[in-house]
């Protein structure tokens, strides 16, 4: 499930990184923001409409690793509202080791 993520994420990282070198973060951060609410909100809303959604108890580990991240970036976004490369590396970082975790788990 974490490949098949990353897979259909590629072509909002492909945006996103080109906008970002063109120095159009609006259109960056709008792409992923834009992508990350019509998922959560939109397609996860639509399935539950069809059939009623059930998980395991994983996902409250991802929802509030998804919540400690984007606490973490609000500060990192406000440093100049700029987010600089070393800021940068880290929530890569923290991504990798998510992956880690769901991985070994």
């Amino acid at each position: 499930l974490t490949i098949v993520a990353a897979g259909t994420s590629l072509p909002e990282l492909a945006t996103s990184v080109v906008a970002a070198v063109r120095r159009q973060t609006d259109i960056a951060i709008g792409n992923i923001v834009g992508s990350n609410l019509f998922n959560l909100l939109g397609i996860l809303g639509t399935a539950a409409v069809v059939k009623p959604l059930t998980t395991d108890g994983l996902v409250l580990l991802d929802l509030a690793a998804m919540a400690v991240f984007a606490a973490v970036l609000l500060p990192l976004a406000r440093t100049g509202y700029a987010l600089q490369r070393w800021e940068g590396a880290i929530l890569f970082a923290g991504y990798a080791a998510w992956v880690a975790v769901r991985l070994a788990g």
